[in-house]
């Protein structure tokens, strides 16, 4: 690792520190920049590419809300494209898509992301416009409520697919009134009646410079990347005394689960969503390479024991898989299924059983090498476009505060052993078990299982 200063101008006392974190002969060149305010800037050169991928990420998600808060994050996002001191909405919009180029934004539960992707020759104008938002939102009264109307929908809408509705109410069935439990859009309880000032007060206290990484990937320059961003945060709420940047969210205090529960929404559908799991590991557990193995041989392809067993061998479902989601101090593992309603005996049965099976016996040699190699190939072709690259740049830095090297990941999971995964889906898969289910049942339908 190497390290340079890069001066402010004359007369500034603070300086911007600037790192060359890596190399990387499967990548370019990433470089990490620390503004004085605090603000993160990373970025990795690839000559190669004729595109750029530019994201603003903010260390702040659905998770950092209160009750009656729930979905101001989500909110927000919406809200900072309808216009700012110097843009319009529709200007906004229209800059960004008179070159050809693409932006968009999502909310999950520990961050909230914003970023452009567009010809290398226009990132100076996708860093003016994103950072223009993204630091000097208006928030004007009659876009709130526009948008107000726009998130009921959403809302809305979401309730209408079984197959996403499913996954809120698992989460619900093992956080409870946790806020990792909660909808990230909010509900319509809580939606309804959020005013402006609660939004604006929300905005200016999570949207600050230590809690911002900017991310980008592509045919571009290091230097050049840190100086349009300061050029475009001067003046605004973000260009600030100089601080520390924002240490990542802390793996402890684990979160407190519920127990085992079962939640059954009633709903007239053709299909049954079923979600049996149980709590996992957060995401800087070292088990976390075993785990990627584990769920790749249970439910992560057309390979896996699941799939091969409940749709291959006996056409239970069209849709069945195994998934891990981590945060910074919990995790989940569960298993997905979409089925008639009248096979979700069966199919909950084997689910059941597989797992027990795995975690009595373990899995075997070829099955361990078929896991790696799933890992391994996934995230090397997840890295082929500069969007992925961008958001691995973020993630890194935001969630673990650090970057692992390519080459060095490949070597963690090359280093699972049998004993590894075994140990793990001993522990895991022993756990008492949620379950969540959307179909034509009754709510009691599964309450003695």
């Amino acid at each position: 690792m190497t390290s340079s200063e890069v001066a402010r101008p004359a007369g500034g006392a603070a300086r911007a520190i600037t790192r060359t974190l890596s190399d990387d002969p499967l990548g370019g060149t990433v470089r990490r920049t620390v503004l004085p305010s605090g603000l993160r800037v990373l970025t990795e050169a690839i000559p190669a590419m004729r595109s750029v991928s530019f994201g603003i990420w903010v260390a702040v998600g659905s998770r950092d809300e209160t009750g009656p808060q729930a979905g101001a994050a989500h909110f927000l996002e919406h809200l900072l494209f309808k216009g700012t001191n110097k843009r319009s909405a529709l200007e906004i919009s229209s800059e960004i898509e008179a070159v050809g180029g693409e932006t968009n934004a999502f909310t999950t539960k520990e961050y909230t992301c914003y970023y452009a992707r567009v010809l290398d020759e226009d990132l100076p104008l996708a860093i003016d416009v994103m950072c223009d938002l993204v630091a000097d939102s208006v928030l004007a009264a009659p876009d709130v409520e526009t948008e107000r109307g726009v998130i009921l929908e959403e809302i809305a809408m979401h309730d209408d697919e079984p197959g996403d509705e499913v996954h809120d109410l698992f989460a619900r069935a093992v956080y409870g009134d946790h806020p990792l439990g909660r909808l990230i859009s909010g509900t319509e309880e809580t939606v309804t009646p959020m005013t402006r000032r609660q939004i604006q007060s929300f905005y200016r206290r999570r949207y600050t410079a230590p809690q911002i990484v900017i991310a980008a990937a592509g045919n571009l320059d290091h230097a050049a990347v840190v100086k349009l961003v300061r050029q475009a945060l001067r003046g605004t709420p973000l260009d600030t005394d100089p601080a520390a940047p924002a240490a990542h969210r802390p793996a402890t205090p684990a979160v407190r689960t519920r127990p085992a529960a079962n939640l059954v929404e009633p709903k007239e559908t053709e299909q049954a969503h079923v979600i049996l799991g149980c709590p996992g590991i957060d995401r800087t557990d070292e088990r976390r390479f075993a785990l990627g193995v584990l769920n790749n041989v249970l439910g992560g392809g057309m390979s896996s024991r699941l799939f091969q067993e409940i749709r291959e061998q006996r056409g239970l479902a069209y849709s069945v898989y195994s998934y891990a989601s981590q945060y910074a101090d919990s995790g989940l593992f569960a298993v997905y299924a979409g089925c008639a309603p009248g096979k979700v005996d069966e199919v909950l049965d084997l689910t059941r059983a597989e797992l027990q099976r795995v975690a009595a016996t373990g899995i075997t040699e070829g099955e361990l090498a078929r896991g790696k190699g799933m890992s391994k190939g996934s995230f090397v072709l997840g890295l082929e476009d500069t969007g992925s690259r961008m958001s691995r740049l973020a993630k890194g830095e935001l969630l673990y505060g650090n970057l692992m090297p390519v080459d060095e990941l490949l070597a963690r999971v090359d280093a699972v052993t049998l004993d590894d995964v075994n140990g793990l889906a001993a522990d895991l898969l022993a756990r008492p078990m949620s379950l969540a289910v959307v179909g034509p049942f009754d709510e009691s339908a599964f309450a003695a299982r």
